[in-house]
């Protein structure tokens, strides 16, 4: 048997790129998640049934477990989306992100490195660790200018100084022990299946019920908006093109500011449930406090990516978020499950 190990598999991003794998894929997919706030089994639904789907819950920083799924399933490639990945709640509370971003990330490295030097000819030829991370590391950008991937990081947030951390340590990996690493930094990600603290999710559940779409700082913040679909398919071509150490941005080409984004989430709402508590729903837009830190602007150039592995973005903004409310507002079961958990909606990273 041979088998990818997905950690954090239960997650938005990961949960997104298990489902494709076994849409499009032929190897077992072995997911490796602890199930916090933010992973959710009901994402994985769709593929629980199929004989490549394998799940096992536990922590990527228990080494012992992640080196007997490494040795049981034959493990060719490890795919790394475990993280703590919302800004706010590292400023609530920073020692998550290093016990998971850091620390965390440093055992899975340890456990596949031993792995990797003790596997056969075939296992070390073979073997692949691919990294997911962000463009947060980057930092800030002004109004011109985008991050390439040899952009000075300069992470402004306890949550990008945590990714930068563990990205520093996978290619540390890469330089001192040889481990055949990837790794990747993308732009922020949308569609089905995401926690509704992030920005997306959170405007349309409470403008469906008429609550206030909070709105940090003047709403100019600008983000590169990539489609959760679109990034789990270059992942997937990274994986099976890339030389070892290459390092590959992943951006969306779709730059919006946050107001922009909720304004085109209101309009969608408006004609998609004519039904909701309050109409227009834009007059719920409310404008608060920022974030301490807030990086102003972020801009991703994807050349090498597109160059080099022949991807590039196919879902239009427009058309993915339209389909993202609608997924939202058909799958209240899901919502609701999340909703029964720990997290109400309220606001967090306030310092």
């Amino acid at each position: 048997m041979h088998a990818i190990l997905v950690t954090g598999g239960a997650g938005f991003i990961g949960s997104c790129f298990v489902r494709q794998w076994i849409r499009e894929e032929t190897d077992t997919v072995v997911v490796l998640d602890k199930l916090t706030y933010a992973g959710n089994l009901q994402s994985l639904a769709s593929v629980a049934n199929d004989p490549r789907f394998v799940f096992r819950k536990g922590d990527i920083a228990d080494s012992e477990l992640v080196r007997s799924i490494l040795s049981d399933y034959e493990v060719r490639a490890i795919v790394h989306f475990a993280a703590e990945s919302h800004v706010d709640r590292s400023i609530d509370g920073p020692a998550a992100f290093v016990e998971t971003n850091v620390v965390g990330t440093f055992r899975l490295l340890e456990a596949a490195c031993r792995y990797w030097q003790e596997g056969s000819s075939a296992v070390r030829d073979r073997f692949r660790f691919l990294h997911v991370s962000t463009d947060e590391v980057y930092g800030s950008l002004g109004a011109d200018g985008k991050f390439s991937e040899t952009t000075a990081y300069a992470p402004n947030s306890p949550y990008a100084a945590s990714k930068a951390a563990s990205d520093h340590f996978v290619r540390a990996y890469h330089a001192t022990f040889g481990l055949p690493m990837l790794l990747t930094n993308c732009s922020n990600n949308y569609g089905p299946y995401q926690f509704p603290e992030k920005l997306i999710p959170l405007t349309i559940l409470n403008a469906v019920e008429g609550k206030p779409l909070p709105i940090y700082g003047d709403g100019e913040n600008i983000r590169d908006w990539l489609h959760v679909e679109d990034h789990c398919r270059a992942i997937r071509m990274v994986l099976k093109q890339a030389a070892p150490g290459e390092v590959f941005n992943i951006g969306g080409e779709c730059e919006r500011s946050n107001l922009q984004v909720v304004k085109a989430i209101c309009d969608a709402v408006d004609r998609l449930r004519p039904e909701s508590l309050y109409r227009p729903t834009a007059e719920l837009i409310q404008f608060v406090e920022d974030r301490p830190g807030h990086d102003r602007r972020y801009s991703i150039d994807s050349t090498k990516i597109q160059s080099e592995i022949g991807w590039s973005p196919t879902v239009a903004f427009e058309k993915g978020l339209e389909e993202t409310v609608r997924w939202y507002l058909a799958n209240d079961e899901w919502v609701r499950h999340v909703r029964s958990g720990v997290y109400r909606r309220t606001r967090l990273g306030l310092a």
